[in-house]
C-alpha cells in the first residue's frame, strides 16, 4: 500500500506522472566506447534503463535555475542515448558526467572554481558496481574531462596486471595524473582555456573578501569585518557544487560517479571527496549480502563527506526495508551528527541515491525483465538541482530542492524523490472511477488493482514532497491516510498527497 514518510512516496506499485509514450531518441553520441553488454542491442525499442544527476548541492539563484536544469537536462539526454545504443551502466554515466563537466555553470571540467594559485585543479572518479572496479583522479590540470581520465583509469584496471606484473594504478594525482592521461589519448586542455569569465570574476571576488579578512585579523578595518560577514551570510554554501550521476542499465547493472572543481581558492595540491574512494561516489550489484543494486553520487564540503564517507555509508543504508527513513537516519546520524565532525557547527552535503531489484511480480519478458527503481535525493545545502529520466521518457525532469524558510543550512535537511519500473510490458489504466477514493481500504485496494493491472507504461513515476528539520518534527511512517488524518488534527490545511500526485486521478 502507499507509505508516507516523511512527505515522500514510497510504493511498490507505480504511477504513471506522465501517460504519452516516448518518441524514438536519437542515437548521436559517441565520445565514450560503450562496452559491449551481454544482451542482444539489436531491440533498441525496448530499450531500459535509469538516469540521476545533480548539478552540485550548494546554492543556486533564481537566476541561474533555468541554465542549470537546462544542462542537467541535456547530461541526462546523453546518458539515456547512450543506454538505447546498448551501452552499459559505467559508459552511460560517464556520457552524463562529460556533459554536466562541460558546462561553464558548474564547477567541473570547464568554468571549475580556481584555487589559491589561481589554477583550475579538478577531481573526479567513476564506480562500476558490476566489477566493483573503481578509478580516480586528483588535483588534475589542463583535463578539461577529467571523469575521462577516471573512467579510462577503470578500464584499464579491469585488464588485469600491468608487465613485470605490475598492479594497475586506479587513483592518480596532479602531473603524473595528466601525463598519463594524455599518453592513454586523452586530449590536454590549457589550464587558462578551462577558466571562465565567470569563475574568473568569482576568483577576483574571492580573493578581495581574503585580503580583507587578513587585514580584520590584524586589527584593521573593523567595518571590513561587518561585510565580510554579511558576505558570507548571503553567499553561504554557493561554491560547493559538485557535480554528479548514478546511472541503471538494462541489465540491472548500476554505476556512479563524481567530478569537482573543488573548493574556491583551496590550496594547491587539495583533493576533495569527488577524488575519494567510498567518499565520493559508490555503486554496487546486487550480491546474496545485499537484495539491493545501490548507487550514490555527493555533493558539499569535501572535508566532511570525506571524514564521514559518506557516499558507501548512504549505500550500505539502502539495503533497509524503508529507503526513505534508511537515507533519513544515514544523513542525520552519520553526516549532521557524525562524530567525526562534532567540532562542526555547519554540515554541508548532499547526495542522490538509488537502488533497484528485480520486479518479481511483474510477468518476465522473452529478453527484458522488470526493474523497480526507488531514488532520492537529501541535502544540508540551501539547494540542490537534479534531472532524472528513463529510457523511455521523451524528455528529462528536473528540479531544484530547497530548504524552506526559516531552516539553517548545515543544521536541517531536505528528502524528496521517486520510484520508476523498467521494462515489462503494461496497459495503461483510465482515471474513470479513482475519483472519491477516500478510505484506507479503498487505496489499498486501488494499489492492488494497480499491481495486478500494471497501471503505467515503463517509465518514470515520481512524488516530491521535501521534509527539514530533526527527525522528530517528521511526520511518523504510516499510510497516507492515516497521516492526512493526523494533519487535520493538528489543526493543518487537509490534503490528499497520493490524489494531488497522482495524475490518473486528476
Amino acid at each position: 500500500m502507499w507509505r508516507c514518510a516523511g512527505g515522500v512516496m514510497e510504493t511498490p506499485l507505480n504511477c504513471a506522472e506522465e501517460q504519452q509514450l516516448p518518441p524514438p531518441l536519437p542515437d548521436s553520441w559517441s565520445t565514450v566506447t560503450p562496452q559491449e553488454p551481454t544482451t542482444d542491442r539489436k531491440d533498441k525499442g525496448n530499450a531500459v534503463g535509469f538516469v540521476l544527476v545533480h548539478a552540485g548541492a550548494g546554492y543556486h539563484s533564481e537566476s541561474k535555475a533555468k541554465e542549470y536544469k537546462h544542462v542537467c537536462k541535456r547530461a541526462c539526454q546523453r546518458a539515456v542515448d547512450r543506454l538505447k545504443a546498448g551501452a552499459l551502466a559505467v559508459d552511460a554515466v560517464t556520457a552524463a558526467l562529460v556533459e554536466l563537466e562541460d558546462s561553464p555553470f558548474t564547477n567541473a571540467g570547464m568554468g571549475s572554481n580556481l584555487n589559491l594559485s589561481g589554477e583550475i585543479e579538478c577531481d573526479a572518479s567513476i564506480m562500476d558496481g558490476k566489477s566493483l572496479h573503481y578509478g580516480a583522479v586528483g588535483a588534475v590540470s589542463g583535463i578539461n574531462n577529467p571523469v575521462l581520465v577516471a573512467n579510462r583509469l577503470l578500464s584499464e584496471a579491469q585488464k588485469g596486471k600491468l608487465s613485470a606484473g605490475r598492479i594497475p594504478p586506479c587513483f592518480l594525482v596532479g602531473r603524473g595524473a595528466h601525463d598519463w592521461a594524455v599518453s592513454h589519448g586523452i586530449p590536454p586542455c590549457p589550464s587558462e582555456k578551462m577558466a571562465t569569465k565567470f569563475s574568473l570574476s568569482a576568483y577576483k571576488r574571492n580573493k578581495h573578501k581574503m585580503e580583507l579578512a587578513e587585514k580584520v585579523e590584524t586589527g584593521f578595518n573593523h567595518h571590513s569585518k561587518k561585510r565580510r560577514q554579511a558576505s558570507e551570510t548571503e553567499n553561504g554554501s554557493g561554491l560547493l557544487d559538485t557535480v554528479g550521476a548514478i546511472v541503471v542499465d538494462r541489465e540491472g547493472n548500476v554505476a556512479a560517479a563524481v567530478s569537482s572543481g573543488g573548493l574556491a581558492m583551496k590550496h594547491p595540491g587539495r583533493v576533495g571527496q569527488a577524488a575519494h574512494h567510498g567518499c565520493g561516489c559508490w555503486a554496487e550489484n546486487t550480491s546474496t549480502l545485499n537484495p539491493y543494486s545501490t548507487a550514490v553520487s555527493t555533493s558539499g564540503c569535501g572535508e566532511h563527506l570525506i571524514r564521514t564517507m559518506l557516499a558507501r555509508e548512504c549505500s550500505s543504508a539502502m539495503q533497509c526495508e524503508d529507503a526513505h527513513q534508511a537515507l533519513l537516519e544515514a544523513m542525520q546520524n552519520k553526516f549532521i551528527s557524525s562524530p567525526f565532525l562534532a567540532s562542526e557547527d555547519c554540515v554541508l552535503g548532499g547526495v542522490i541515491v538509488l537502488r533497484c531489484c528485480r520486479y518479481s511480480d511483474a510477468q518476465p519478458s522473452a529478453d527484458i525483465q522488470a526493474i523497480l527503481v526507488e531514488f532520492l535525493w537529501s541535502h544540508t545545502t540551501e539547494s540542490m538541482c537534479v534531472g532524472y529520466m528513463s529510457a523511455q521518457d521523451g524528455k528529462a525532469k528536473t528540479h531544484i530542492s530547497r530548504l524552506p524558510p526559516g531552516a539553517v543550512a548545515g543544521q536541517s535537511l531536505a528528502i524528496e524523490g521517486g520510484v520508476c519500473r523498467l521494462g515489462g510490458c503494461c496497459s495503461l489504466v483510465g482515471s474513470s472511477g479513482l475519483r472519491g477514493v477516500e478510505t484506507e481500504e479503498e487505496v489499498e485496494e486501488v494499489c492492488h488493482q494497480f499491481l495486478q493491472l500494471g497501471a503505467a507504461h515503463p517509465g518514470l513515476f515520481s512524488f516530491f514532497r521535501p521534509f527539514s528539520g530533526s527527525a522528530a518534527s517528521r511526520p511518523s511512517t504510516t499510510s497516507m491516510v492515516t497521516w492526512r488524518r493526523e494533519r487535520e488534527e493538528q489543526g493543518q490545511r487537509s490534503e490528499s498527497v497520493w490524489r494531488n500526485n497522482c495524475p490518473l486521478c486528476i
